[in-house]
């Protein structure tokens, strides 16, 4: 880091996701900034072409060091694998601090690689939970929190969640790194996006669909459920959902041999832009991920999570967010609550400054009180 950074000369960025890739490029570049050594390491968690190196094109991210090219595997082999090449990586280095984001397989192999080389463990995006140990995410969130040195939660709530539990990491309150990239690339995703006239689509006068979670679609009777709570509620309002369809998503629908109802039209995985685009010109968003949540709350976009759990509560309280579940009907309810809704709710995720934040606290040697998110 810089001359005033207490010593700290480099800092490692594991990562290996679309929502990783967007909410640690505003960290990659504040080290830029600053003249901070960044090693990035990507684990090759997103593989696919669709889902990866276009969000590096398009936000101006260097190359990373690394790329693990792990895949898709079961969540043991997978983690195991990325556990095994990321300490090669940090033997090989040996950086002050490593950095991981959220609750992939990405994020819990970095912090135990690091953890287990003795090296300092920062987790930005600490201290969410959805209280539901079923979600492999959970497992993974509350494993990293507990083995981290940093922990940089989104808000005051997951600040609570942490000092609850107890941690021995230090705890500052950063604000929620995806407002700043939002605030950064939302306007030139109005300039630059023809998603809206190549799929023939009137701003605000359609709906968005991302639906990928395991529990969803891996199952033949929640995924219909799903499907037809939604197909029943933009016929009721005559209007089209559009689904960009992650590939394991489409896979299933396949095997299942399930058919789309007519108001769900299925589109190519998007780039970021294109997808930042869709989510605030549509009129409703329906989702069962997290990281749209809180995209749509902070874009302005009503949304309808369809899970029966959140680790976003936030979203909701401010009523950016209803929690729907997946049955139809309630499904229908959700919507009809939404559809409309002026956005006059109040960001919770910060300011937009949730890297420079992060930065600070690691130069300063992690001094929560000198860190707190304006109000």
């Amino acid at each position: 880091m810089t001359a005033d950074s207490d010593g700290v000369s480099q800092v490692a960025i594991v990562l290996g996701t679309r929502p990783e890739i967007i909410k640690c490029a505003p960290l990659i570049k504040a080290c830029d900034r600053r003249g901070v050594d960044c090693l990035l390491v990507h684990t090759g968690q997103h593989y696919s072409e669709d889902l990866d190196q276009v969000f590096f094109d398009q936000l101006e991210l260097p190359t990373p060091d690394y790329n693990l090219e792990v895949g898709s595997r079961s969540h043991g082999e997978q983690t195991g694998r990325m556990l095994e090449g990321i300490e090669d990586v940090l033997d090989e280095h040996v950086p002050d601090v490593v950095l991981v984001q959220g609750d992939t397989n990405s994020t819990l192999a970095g912090a135990l690689a690091a953890a287990k080389s003795n090296i300092d463990v920062g987790h930005v995006e600490a201290g969410l939970r959805s209280f539901d140990r079923e979600m492999p995410e959970e497992t993974n969130r509350v494993v990293t929190d507990h083995i981290s040195d940093y922990l940089f939660p989104p808000t005051e709530e997951t600040k609570g969640y942490l000092e609850r539990e107890s941690v021995s990491g230090e705890i500052v309150v950063a604000g929620n790194t995806v407002v700043d990239s939002l605030y950064e690339y939302r306007d030139l995703a109005t300039e630059k996006s023809q998603i809206l006239s190549t799929l023939g689509l009137t701003e605000d006068d359609f709906y968005l669909l991302t639906a990928h979670r395991a529990e969803n679609v891996d199952d033949r009777d929640s995924f219909a459920q799903l499907l037809d709570g939604v197909s029943r509620f933009a016929a009721q309002t005559d209007r089209e959902v559009v689904y960009p369809i992650h590939p394991r998503a489409q896979s299933r629908l396949d095997e299942f041999g399930l058919t789309l109802p007519e108001e769900i039209r299925t589109v190519e995985p998007l780039d970021f832009l294109d997808f930042l685009r869709l989510e605030a010109a549509a009129s409703l968003v329906f989702t069962d991920s997290g990281g749209v949540q809180e995209e749509t709350c902070i874009l302005g976009t009503p949304c309808v999570t369809l899970r029966y759990t959140t680790e976003r509560p936030e979203t909701a309280y401010v009523g950016a967010n209803c929690l729907a579940g997946l049955d139809p009907d309630d499904v229908v309810e959700a919507a009809s609550t939404m559809l409309g809704k002026h956005a006059d709710w109040d960001v919770p995720f910060g300011d937009g400054h949730a890297a420079e934040r992060i930065l600070d606290t690691l130069a300063a040697g992690a001094e929560p009180e000198t860190a707190e998110v304006p109000k």
